[in-house]
């Protein structure tokens, strides 16, 4: 750990200090300074596009800013290299892990090591105990030998947390690190970090899940547009305060929704649904104009079910009615002229084509809607259509010309919606709709489905975050080990009843 200064207040590990990075004259950080202290937690929050990302770019070394320093144990730095930022021992694990899924854990942990000290032999059999050591240092079960591509998705996050301890890690960033675990999984990664802690390490946490936010940081940094807006002591905050200083305004959290039609008429009725191994016996009816959540644990078949009602996993058994008419569910074109949609969880690699325009991405599940009678497409529909979802959604980019690939991850989010409500499905499926999503934009996007089917449309959210069923869901069910266990309603529709539902 970092001695003390002569005042006795701990020296930062590492320092940023009036950073400017703008990119073709948008500017993306505007003069902002931190530090990090040895064996804090530091969380970094944000909107999409408020400059997080670009931050943790030039603290790792992937990009280099316009101007400012950084300042490592007293050695300032105007730019860095990935390569140097590790040698200076910090270490960013990102969503996605990086990790190389072809190659057992034990060569993921050590094998970045050996790159980064130009090794030009690498032996597993000498990298191996190196890999033990720090498995056993942390008290991990993790098998060594497993192939990175079978482990589930906190052992990677272990994997990656590994490697970075291999190259002395002193600064550990974790961008979004609970997106995609359990409960249980959370609870394992905190005693993990607290254990960093005590270690010495400095940890910059990035993550919109504010209630996880307070729970293991010590301090808190928000920017808002790129400009750096607040540190302060985690335990003077709450997650309304985080909210109001991510967006500069009150963000409403509280249950909305609309009241049905006692007469609302069944749009989608499933009945016996099953495939052996994913789930069984599913049945439920989705009315006119409803919000239905369904909900559980990684793994409790939740997803699958979704994914059978857009045909990528045909079900073995049971019926699917739409507007009271059965309906053949084999293939995506099936479920599509069917009248129903399908938002997937992964929006980056199955609902985007990153490298196309806003306006190729969103008009590109409703070209058959927009032909003439002569089965050529019209112009003016097209760009009437792309502009009118532009505008209502909200999309933050210059135009609708920009690449997808350019968007922060709630607007990139918005052109995936926005490409379904352009083909108006009678039945739109979202997994996962606000993961990655800042808190304002999570906001914006469930008025949207509200909004929706206030309109007529029937909207079914899947996803475990359970503040989000609260705040949009007429109804909602609880699958767990692939069978419905529970339908929630009304009252029932709160935080700690779905939580201690999915988990019973």
């Amino acid at each position: 750990m970092t001695a003390p200064s002569s005042t006795g207040a701990p020296v930062p590990v590492l320092q940023v200090r009036h950073l400017v990075k703008t990119y073709g004259g948008v500017v993306a950080l505007d003069d902002v300074s931190l530090d990090l202290l040895p064996g804090e937690v530091h969380c970094l929050a944000g909107e999409n596009g408020s400059g997080k990302s670009t931050l943790i770019k030039i603290i790792s070394g992937a990009e280099k800013p316009d101007s400012g320093e950084i300042i490592v144990d007293g050695v300032a730095h105007h730019a860095m290299n990935s390569t140097e930022a590790i040698k200076t021992g910090i270490q960013v694990i990102y969503q996605d892990f990086s990790l190389f899924p072809n190659l057992t854990v034990a060569e993921n942990i050590t094998l970045t090591a050996a790159v980064a000290d130009r090794r030009r032999l690498y032996s597993q059999r000498a990298a191996r105990p190196a890999a033990q050591a720090i498995v056993d240092e942390l008290a991990l079960d993790l098998d060594l030998d497993a192939d990175v591509e079978n482990l589930s998705v906190a052992d990677k996050q272990l994997t990656a947390i590994c490697r970075a301890l291999v190259h002395d890690a002193r600064v550990i960033v974790m961008d979004e690190p609970t997106t995609a675990l359990t409960h249980t999984e959370v609870a394992r990664l905190f005693s993990l970090v607290e254990t960093l802690r005590e270690r010495g390490v400095a940890l910059m946490f990035v993550s919109h899940k504010l209630d996880e936010v307070l729970a293991v940081s010590q301090r808190v940094t928000i920017l808002r547009s790129g400009v750096h807006v607040l540190t302060a002591p985690a335990a003077d905050l709450d997650p309304r305060a985080i909210a109001r200083h991510m967006t500069g305004r009150d963000v409403k959290d509280e249950r909305t929704v609309s009241e049905l039609a006692a007469d609302a008429a069944p749009v989608l009725e499933v009945d016996g649904l099953t495939l052996p191994g994913a789930y069984h016996d599913i049945s439920f009816t989705l009315r006119r104009g409803e919000i239905l959540g369904v909900t559980g644990l990684l793994g409790s078949g939740r997803s699958e079910i979704a994914e059978s009602l857009f045909g990528v996993l045909p079900a073995e058994r049971g019926t699917v009615r739409i507007d009271g008419r059965a309906v053949r569910l084999r293939s995506i074109d099936d479920a599509i002229a069917a009248g129903i949609g399908y938002v997937p969880e992964d929006r980056l690699s199955q609902g985007l084509f990153l490298e196309k325009s806003i306006a190729d991405n969103m008009i590109a599940g409703s070209l058959d809607a927009h032909r003439t009678r002569w089965h050529t497409l019209d112009g003016g529909r097209v760009r009437t259509t792309i502009q009118q979802l532009f505008e209502r959604l909200r999309v933050k980019a210059p135009n609708v010309s920009a690449t997808v690939r350019s968007l922060s991850g709630g607007n990139a989010q918005r052109v995936v919606i926005a490409k379904w409500l352009a083909n108006r499905p009678r039945v739109l499926m979202l997994n996962g709709p606000t993961v990655g999503v800042d808190v304002g934009s999570k906001e914006e996007i469930l008025a949207i489905l509200r909004a929706e089917a206030a309109q007529g449309m029937s909207v079914i959210v899947i996803s475990d975050d359970a503040p989000e069923l609260v705040a949009c869901c007429h109804r909602v069910l609880v699958i767990r080990q692939g069978r419905l266990v529970h339908t929630l309603e009304d009252g029932d529709i709160d935080v700690n009843t779905i939580l201690e539902r999915m988990a019973a």
